[in-house]
């Protein structure tokens, strides 16, 4: 039981280290999620890799970016979809 509460405050500690590469400005990308320092939304590479892009790619595009600027994008995402409920738009029939 402790290995697991430590575990999961590494985890944490982990998380939010990766959570502050992403920041929220007004003034930047009219206050969209980007990357620390550019001017790259969360929303972009998340569409670049939802289209096949690999992170190996995006990293060889865009010099400045870490893998871990990757992984943030998706933990904010993640974070972002942790309390939110959906409801079927059509009921399926079966």
């Amino acid at each position: 039981m402790t290995w697991r509460k430590e575990n999961k405050e590494t985890k944490t500690m982990q998380d939010e280290q990766l959570l502050e590469r992403i920041t929220l400005n007004p003034k930047v990308m009219v206050g969209k999620p980007v990357i620390k320092g550019t001017r790259l939304t969360v929303e972009y590479i998340l569409n670049l890799l939802a289209h096949g892009a690999t992170v190996a790619e995006i990293l060889a595009e865009y010099h400045g970016l870490a893998q871990q600027d990757i992984q943030a994008c998706l933990l904010f995402a993640a974070r972002a979809l942790e309390d939110t409920f959906f409801m079927p738009l059509v009921t399926e029939r079966t």
